[in-house]
């Protein structure tokens, strides 16, 4: 018995060595792997698209660039420019991504962004270049979206100007976003601002508000109205419309004569990141490669000069909206009379 105790107690020994041992080499194993991990040269992007393609540009950069951290944070558009604005070229943002053209230039006048002017500029179509500072990166129009199904089921015919909104049997038919809480808001509201002139665009939606059935927090909830066949009809975006156009819903797509009203988003290097070679690799892979990507799958809309994009249902030549003087100290003066 003895013996057998005495062979057992070894055997148990010799298993707890062992044990020992691999706990010893999977702790050198983790710790190399988290040292490999933690030596990667970090690239930070905050962007404002949405999840879905954050989770298409997140593995294609993973593809790309193997050998970096690459961090992709979300911020709805105005927590993005506040913390950077707030934060300034101290900030952990490397690049920031899909801010429109006015957010980027409070940037630029308050010298936060990297000189960008070894980029190509004579690839982008007119009115595109408007800093040394910002590159281009999509642009996203409004639309006048209609229920088809609904308009014929309440026996409307389908409006054909900004007046026809007015009329009575579209009273309690019509969703837009508020302009104090939705960019696209603010779109339709500056583009007949700039269409008809200040006075007379606030004649207009005094008017408008009587068959308002709500002004959305988003600039999605037009769109959701509509395609659920709440509201007939919808102030949204062209993108979207034609993504549930794809889906078999009956929704059309209209622009009046003013045009579609539009905002160019754009992208950047925070000032001194841009010495970093992981973070220029980074973005120059964001303005030659995912830009193209972006524009052919989700945003098809002008910006480049000699190269057009189409998806289908997306409406082609699209005729814009006169967007000038977009900037920020227009923007506030117009929201401060906005009363809805």
């Amino acid at each position: 018995m003895y013996g057998g105790s005495q062979v057992t107690f070894r055997m148990f020994s010799r298993h707890l060595l062992i044990g020992a041992a691999i706990i010893v080499l999977c702790g050198i194993s983790v710790g190399c792997s988290f040292s490999s991990s933690s030596n990667k040269d970090k690239v930070t992007i905050y962007t404002s698209i949405e999840d879905y393609r954050i989770e298409y540009l997140n593995k294609e950069l993973e593809q790309k660039f193997p050998n970096y951290d690459i961090n992709i944070k979300f911020f709805s558009t105005g927590d993005h420019i506040a913390k950077l604005l707030k934060e300034g070229t101290k900030t952990d943002c490397d690049i920031t991504h899909s801010l429109s053209y006015s957010y980027l230039q409070q940037l630029d006048d308050e010298g936060y962004l990297a000189n960008l002017s070894s980029y190509d500029r004579n690839i982008y179509a007119k009115g595109m270049i408007v800093s040394r500072d910002f590159l281009p990166q999509e642009r996203g129009s409004g639309a006048i979206i209609i229920n088809t199904d609904m308009l014929k089921e309440l026996n409307l015919k389908t409006p054909s100007s900004y007046k026809d909104l007015l009329k009575s049997e579209y009273r309690g038919l019509v969703v837009m976003p508020n302009p104090k809480e939705s960019s696209t808001g603010y779109m339709f509201y500056k583009s007949l601002v700039n269409a008809w002139g200040e006075k007379k665009a606030l004649a207009y939606f005094d008017k408008l508000t009587d068959n308002i059935l709500q002004y959305t927090e988003s600039g999605s909830g037009p769109l959701e109205a509509v395609a659920k066949g709440k509201a007939a009809v919808g102030l949204g975006t062209t993108a979207t419309a034609a993504e549930e156009i794809n889906k078999g819903m009956p929704i059309k797509i209209l622009y009046f004569k003013e045009g579609a009203p539009f905002t160019v988003y754009g992208q950047a290097m925070i000032k001194g990141k841009e010495k970093r070679k992981a973070v220029r690799d980074v973005f120059d892979y964001l303005v030659h490669t995912f830009n193209y990507e972006n524009c052919k799958l989700y945003m098809p809309e002008t910006i480049y000069k000699n190269k057009s994009f189409s998806i289908k249902n997306y409406p082609h030549n699209i005729k814009y909206a006169d967007m000038s003087n977009d900037t920020i100290a227009e923007k506030n003066m117009l929201l401060s009379k906005w009363k809805y």
